[in-house]
């Protein structure tokens, strides 16, 4: 054969260029390049010795087995005399990997690679016997099946009826049948096998119809096409025939149809080999013509013809590898069997039965060869080409298809020649690839018996390996650690523990999957029981120590939740609660060392979260679904778990608590394991006395510690045990009470104190603050859990709360913010009460007056608490000098104005219009007025939207300020999401969108897309306002507006940003866009006059620049509208020396008339028109009837406050607003201009619309539903 120049095929060379860039034709083109075209060479007859298609026995890379010289896959190499095995595998450079080349869709000008002659053993028997006077078929035959002789047709048994002959002639193909999928695939092929035998011409003919339209070509194949023409001209006549215009073909199509239809494709080419594996596939006509096509469909240009024959080729590889299997199963039972007989003595062998077993062993290993041909050939022809296709889908399916190979075939495939094509593709850029590479390589290393041949490879490409653990796809990323687990396993040498804490660390990803699999990780390295380590080893007082005890002890690490999550299903020493109990209650013995106390405190919080994860089945918060259905199975797990895990620490909590009593970090913990009980077992089990003793050291730890955590957990405990309907609820409640009794005494006592000292006009001293304060600070967060309303001390507190705002015997500020909260959940405990009064149909008259006396009172002390400090509305001097949430002078009172702001959103929302639902307490809705509205806005624009100083705080800072600054805006935007205020007053929030992005912009962008929900009219005005309220700040000081500033541009982003979320449906947001653009054109003509200069533009024209953002949302038929509206607002007029002030105006007008044929008016000699002033204040009442008809409260004029309530009607709510559109009037003229547009008689509209001008906008903007009643007229 000839060489290229010594070139051989090395895995130590890197990647071949075109998988780095990967292109569809691999091989030289017709007519270029025919010099290199190196000719198709006969393959080694089949041998004992390991042969691959590119590496035979005695030389690994042989030159018959060569890569096509057409396509440059590798550098040429110096020839060595021999290869070592450590020279196999380099790993590739795959920086520019698969740089994207032209669609497969467009029309390539390179033809399709031709096709070689697969060379079988028939045609080298009949080249032998040319030699000897035959006349033989020529060698160099044409590239495509040989055309059978005419032969006589095979009659069919009588009396068997195909399925085709049941189908009309339009339902006879394949294609159909299969797709359909009403017929059995086995029945499909028996018949398709009973023409065969019958006519092979018309079976096959069917069969490369089959493929042909199951690539989506309506090309049809004729008996004359197949009988005179090569597989290459009858494949570029298809593809001359291909509809590409959809670009859509079987394989790749959606819907429940073409997936069975996938897969029954696939199924119906393994079925039909397995079928005629025995004589067919031998016949040297169906496989050749099968193969020869497939491999030409497969080189094509299209992709919808190199996809389908890809997959075809590949499972056709795999159907005949199970026959190469089946093959070699009966030569081995024929070996044996031969040699058997032959070991007898002579008298009793028979002669004839040796003869048929030789014969028979002869026959199959030509069927070996035959098939291992194929395969070779196959290989050669598309798999090398399409490996590195730019489609990932064909990549994809070559990596799958290998790897079943290689699992199946091991002797023939599991070889570096070929797993170095696996190795490369692990660099692929699609992570769908990559995942196949590490599935087709996952059986391999979890098999004893292949473990030896993948040791180079494991070497070569083991970095890559455990670098895809950190892939980017989480897919990929579980699937390679799994295949790092079975590498651990088998090759436990070759990792590295630089390599293993890679691995280690991935139990904190906060995906699932990857942490768990990398828990499986540390499972099979470090977490492995060995009872003989803990052999002998006892605790202080002798008691045996558990297998786990080394485990638990390695395992004390931070972020236990996480760890928790990644090891609790796969390792059984997370639910070892007595060890874990163990290591913290019993002394260590003399060959231990004690736990200090970081480990005490990390083996704490890792045994609370097992035990709440066991409790529960619910995953940390960051991991997994929010809301998971557990099934049966782990409905009963948990339920299992539950009762053991309270079984167990009934005992053993109450000798925690006793140990830990003095430390609150550890306490915090352990509080709340009573919280996963099953509360049953304490009278089941009859553990009263332990419940005794846990709740008077609940009473005990409240009475000496001041911790909030403590404090919390325990009010939180406290509240589960005395869940109503249990049967230890009334020891519980009694503990309660005594519980409660004595906070609200030690409170009345330590402020009673208070008092007195500040009556007598002295200081007190630190002990009684401290007493005062944090007797408050009980009882306030008791309140959270337990109702105190009993205890009648709402309106001491209250009392609290006005001095304190009245600057008179005043609390400390600490105490004044657990008041304003405790104050706040006696307001909603009063509110419980009295719907479970209405239920019970009780009277409940003078528990509501009394509520609604609290509530507005209160209400009115947290409206002068955020008053208290600094106001953007009643302190401009200070608007440009926001508080700083962390300044040190003003703790005290920035604390108070949070607790209020809080207290005020929440109130809102609790109070809103949800309860008019109950007829009794409608009188208990409380609505925000305009000026809370303005006092909340101010908060936010004052604490929210400020610029962090990078020097003054560290990041741990920065990061608690942001998340306390995010609360704040989620607090004020629930009230626009659930629609408790105007939408307008969301305007202050938009214009941040773009500047405070990173910080703030989930936030707003959700709250953009409820408001869109609520009205879309309405969205766009604020949206308008937004823009406009920025655009004045460019204004300021009378500053002309610079359109290449850096503020302009980042205003035009913001619109662009605004833009974008109103989606593709111009037609549902047609009104919206409508109103938006009606709001920007009367800002940019108003006021009309220039008083700086006369003969220049309006000041606000700029605008309009800004409003072009939204152009391309309008419908063609209302940007004609819009156009008419704007002309007569302003007449453009552009003198030559004036010309950049009038651009915006020229650019809006220009987006407006894209694509249409209307001209821009004259230029006139003015900068615009002056009309007479009658027409002008004619005409100006005109808009301003307009207006105040089209605008609802949410856009009154101006921002005067007024104190008049806001009261929304009832249909403002989601659930209860009917969404209006276009009374009926305009909504006709609207529908008609789109249909008349979608019917192309548009020229009708367009005189239409041009006689109708402005007017027809102004009714129909007129017409605009208000969404809620002006406040003047309540």
């Amino acid at each position: 054969m000839q060489r290229r120049g010594g070139k051989r095929i090395r895995m130590d060379e890197p990647p071949p260029p075109e998988y780095e860039n990967p292109m569809t034709p691999m091989t030289p083109m017709d007519g270029s390049g025919g010099d290199l075209q190196e000719p198709y060479t006969p393959y080694n007859p089949y041998s004992n010795q390991p042969s691959t298609p590119l590496h035979s026995g005695t030389d690994m890379y042989g030159d018959q087995y060569g890569e096509s010289s057409g396509s440059n896959h590798f550098q040429p190499q110096p020839v060595q005399n021999q290869y070592e095995q450590q020279q196999l595998y380099e790993q590739p450079h795959f920086d520019q990997q698969q740089q994207a080349l032209a669609s497969y869709d467009q029309t390539y000008e390179q033809p399709p690679t031709p096709v070689r002659p697969r060379v079988t053993r028939a045609r080298l028997r009949a080249a032998a016997a040319s030699s000897s006077g035959v006349n033989p078929t020529p060698s160099n035959a044409p590239t495509r099946r040989l055309v059978p002789l005419i032969e006589e047709p095979k009659k069919r048994r009588p009396g068997k009826k195909l399925v085709s002959e049941l189908l009309s002639d339009d339902e006879n193909c394949l294609y159909f049948i299969i797709r359909q999928g009403r017929v059995s695939l086995q029945v499909i092929v028996d018949d398709w096998i009973e023409n065969y035998k019958v006519n092979r011409d018309a079976a096959l003919l069917s069969l490369m119809q089959f493929f042909i339209n199951s690539s989506g070509c309506k090309g049809k194949i004729t008996p004359f096409m197949q009988a005179s023409m090569e597989h290459a001209t009858i494949i570029r006549k298809m593809t001359e025939e291909f509809d590409e215009e959809s670009g859509e073909y079987p394989l790749i199509m959606t819907g429940q149809t073409w997936k069975k239809f996938r897969t029954n494709f696939c199924d119906f080419v393994q079925i039909l080999v397995k079928q005629c594996q025995y004589s067919i596939i031998y016949d040297q006509y169906l496989m050749d013509n099968i193969i020869s096509l497939l491999t030409g469909l497969s080189d094509s240009q299209v992709r919808a013809f190199r996809h389908t024959a890809t997959l075809a080729a590949m499972k056709l590889m795999t159907a005949l590898v199970d026959v190469a299997l089946t093959v070699s199963v009966n030569l081995d039972n024929t070996q044996r069997q031969y040699e058997a007989e032959r070991q007898k003595a002579r008298d009793k062998r028979a002669s004839d039965r040796l003869e048929s077993l030789m014969m028979k062993r002869q026959e199959l290993e030509e069927n070996m060869d035959e098939i291992k041909n194929m395969l070779t050939y196959m290989f050669k022809s598309v798999f090398v080409h399409r490996y590195r296709d730019t489609l990932p889908e064909i990549r994809a399916i070559c990596m799958a298809e290998i790897g079943v190979w290689m699992k199946k075939f091991h002797q023939n495939f599991l070889d570096d020649s070929y797993l170095k094509y696996i190795g490369w593709t692990l660099h692929d850029k699609v992570g769908e690839v990559r995942l196949k590479c590490l599935q087709a390589l996952q059986p391999l290393y979890a098999s004893e018996e292949l473990k030896g041949k993948l040791e180079l490879f494991t070497s070569k490409f083991k970095d890559r390996i455990v670098s895809m653990t950190l892939d980017k796809e989480y897919d990929v990323a579980v699937q390679a650690v799994k295949l790092v687990i079975s590498i651990l396993k088998h090759h436990r040498d070759i990792l590295t523990d630089k390599d293993c804490e890679h691995v280690y660390e991935l139990v904190y990803s906060s995906h699932r999957a990857v942490a768990q699999a990398a828990g499986e990780f540390l499972n099979e390295r470090l977490f492995v029981p060995d009872e003989e380590a803990v052999a002998g080893i006892r605790t202080k007082r002798g008691k045996k120590r558990l297998p786990n005890t080394p485990l638990i002890r390695d395992l004390l690490h931070e972020h236990g939740a996480y760890l928790v999550d990644s090891l609790i299903e796969s390792n059984e020493m997370m639910k070892d609660w007595e060890c874990m109990t163990d290591l913290l209650l019993e002394e260590p013995g003399p060959s231990e060392e004690a736990l200090d106390d970081r480990q005490e405190t990390s083996l704490i919080e890792i045994m609370v979260c097992c035990i709440k994860q066991a409790a529960t089945g619910e995953p940390p918060v960051g991991r997994g679904p929010t809301r998971k259905i557990l099934s049966a199975k782990e409905l009963k797990q948990v339920q299992d778990d539950k009762t053991r895990l309270t079984e167990h620490f009934i005992q053993t909590l109450p000798l925690l608590l006793d140990k830990y009593r003095a430390d609150p970090e550890k306490l915090a913990n352990l509080l709340a394991i009573p919280q996963y009980f099953d509360l049953d077992i304490y009278t089941t089990s009859r553990q009263e006395s332990n419940l005794d003793f846990l709740l008077k050291k609940i009473i005990s730890i409240v009475e000496k510690l001041h911790d909030t955590e403590v404090l919390e957990t325990c009010a939180k405990t406290l509240e589960q045990l005395c869940t109503e309907g249990n049967a230890i609820y009334t020891r519980c409640d009694v503990a309660r009470s005594t519980l409660i009794d004595m906070i609200v005494n030690k409170y009345k006592e330590a402020v009673d104190e208070w008092r007195s000292l500040i009556e007598g006009e002295e200081t007190p001293d630190e002990d009684e603050t401290f007493n005062v304060v944090h007797s408050l600070k009980k009882v306030s967060i008791f309140s959270q859990c337990h109702n105190l309303g009993h205890w009648n001390i709402w309106e001491s507190i209250y009392k609290d709360i006005v001095e304190a705002k009245d600057g008179n015997k005043s609390l400390p500020e600490e105490a004044v913010k657990y008041c304003i909260c405790a104050c706040f959940f006696g307001i909603l405990w009063d509110l419980r009460h009295l719907e479970e009064l209405m239920e019970s149909g009780s009277n409940g008259t003078q528990e509501l007056a009394s509520l609604k006396h609290n509530l507005n009172n209160f209400m009115e002390a947290m409206k002068e608490m955020l008053l208290l400090g600094p106001s953007q509305v009643y302190k401009e001097e200070l608007a440009n000098a926001p508080v700083v949430l962390s300044s040190t002078a003003e703790d005290g009172e920035i604390e108070v104005r949070i607790s209020a702001y809080i207290v005020i959103c929440d109130i809102l929302v609790m109070f809103c219009d949800q309860l008019a639902s109950n007829p009794h307490l409608v009188d208990l809705v409380y609505y925000a007025d305009r000026n809370l509205q303005i006092i909340l806005n101010d908060f936010i624009q004052s604490y929210v939207f400020v610029m962090e100083d990078d020097d003054e705080q560290d990041e741990h800072s920065k990061i608690e300020e942001l998340h306390k600054r995010r609360n704040f805006l989620a607090s004020f935007c629930k009230l626009i999401v659930y629609n408790v205020i105007p939408t307008k007053v969301a305007c202050d929030i938009f214009k941040h969108y773009v500047k405070y992005y990173n910080d703030y912009g989930d936030i707003i962008k959700a709250t953009l897309g409820k408001a869109r929900e609520i009205n879309k009219t309405n969205c766009a005005r604020t949206m308008a306002l937004s823009l406009t309220l920025l655009f004045k700040d460019l204004q300021r000081d009378g500053i002309r507006v610079n359109r290449q500033s850096e503020e302009f541009i980042s205003l035009k982003e913001l619109a662009k940003r605004f833009a974008l979320s109103f989606g593709l449906d111009a037609v549902k947001n047609r009104e919206a866009i409508t109103a938006l653009h009606r709001e920007g054109i009367l800002f940019s003509v108003n006021p009309l006059e220039n008083i700086e200069d006369p003969t220049g533009p309006p000041p606000n024209l700029p605008f309009l620049e800004i409003l072009t953002e939204f152009t391309n949302k309008l419908l063609k038929q209302d940007k004609r509208v819009v156009l008419t509206f704007l002309d007569r607002r302003i007449t453009a007029g552009m003198p030559s020396s004036r010309g950049e002030d009038w651009q915006p105006l020229l650019m809006y007008r220009n987006s407006l008339v894209h694509g249409e044929t209307d001209q821009p008016p004259v230029t006139s000699k003015r900068a615009y028109g002056r009309k007479k002033k009658e027409a002008v204040e004619e005409e100006e009442g005109v808009v301003e009837e307009a207006e105040d008809q089209t605008s609802d409260q949410e856009f009154v004029s101006g921002l005067q406050v007024k104190v008049t309530p806001h009261r929304p009607a009832p249909r403002r709510y989601p659930k209860k607003r009917l969404h209006s559109p276009l009374p009926a009037e305009v909504a006709v003229p609207l529908s008609h201009l789109a249909i008349s547009a979608n019917e192309g008689s548009s020229e009708t509209n367009s005189s239409e619309l041009s006689g109708q001008g402005s007017s027809w906008l102004m009714e129909a903007l007129k017409s605009l539903p208000e969404e809620v009643e002006d406040p003047s007229r309540l």
